[in-house]
């Protein structure tokens, strides 16, 4: 993610004094939700949903996921490449390629 948008996300949560309530469990919570609010774009016809709707809802998916990883001090690479080396573990292209 861009410096630019990092800063923007932060800067709207610090404004607001919502770091609060910006506990790990909330906003797990809260990704949830959105995951949620994200599906429900496609819940009765997956080819003819609205695309700003689905940008909206993932964009909140995404910024929530970000304050996540600031609360937990965490860096989006790092755990990123750690996953994609599990996943790359469990499930090789030989065993798994178009299956």
């Amino acid at each position: 993610m861009k410096e630019k948008t990092l800063t923007r996300i932060r800067k709207f949560t610090e404004d607001r004094n919502w770091d609060q309530f910006h506990s790990p469990a909330n906003l797990a919570k809260s990704i949830s939700i959105e995951a949620s609010e994200l599906l429900e774009c496609f819940q009765w016809d997956e080819e003819n949903f609205d695309l700003q709707h689905v940008k909206e809802e993932l964009a909140d998916v995404i910024i929530y996921s970000q304050d996540l990883l600031d609360k937990l001090n965490l860096d989006v690479d790092e755990i990123v490449d750690m996953k994609m080396a599990m996943n790359e573990k469990k499930y090789p292209v030989e065993k798994c390629k178009s299956k």
